[in-house]
């Protein structure tokens, strides 16, 4: 998954945005944005976790692109809603397995581990 793609995502069930990351790997490919405008990005700049009206500086696209996030989560602190980022993919079906989170569990903040939605890991 690509950063940017924070700039579209917003939570499946309350329609919030922007998401939360967290990133528990990531490679680095060799990309670059070429004649593309800047930022890339048009309201949510994932990689700075800012909006892009609030940001002083340009957007660091270039360094950005480069990183596919391979593991993850994305977390919607309006519904504590969670969804794994799984090889690449965003996982934004409701019903995902424990089997991540368990998986994970030594990287996930501590408030998701015990209070996501719709699985936590509050009774193991």
């Amino acid at each position: 998954m690509k950063y940017r793609l924070l700039d579209l995502l917003a939570c499946p069930i309350c329609k919030h945005f922007p998401l939360q990351l967290y990133v528990f790997s990531f490679r680095i490919v060799d990309r670059n944005i070429g004649e593309e405008k800047k930022p890339l990005c048009e309201l949510f700049c994932g990689y700075k976790t800012r909006f892009i009206k609030d940001m002083k500086e340009v957007p660091p696209c270039e360094e950005c692109i480069r990183y596919e996030i391979v593991d993850g989560l994305l977390y919607c602190p309006n519904c504590k809603r969670w969804y794994p980022i799984i090889d690449e993919i965003p996982r934004m079906l409701p019903e995902e397995d424990l089997s991540f989170m368990k998986k994970y569990k030594d990287k996930i903040p501590k408030e998701i581990l015990e209070e996501g939605v719709p699985f936590n890991l509050k009774g193991e």
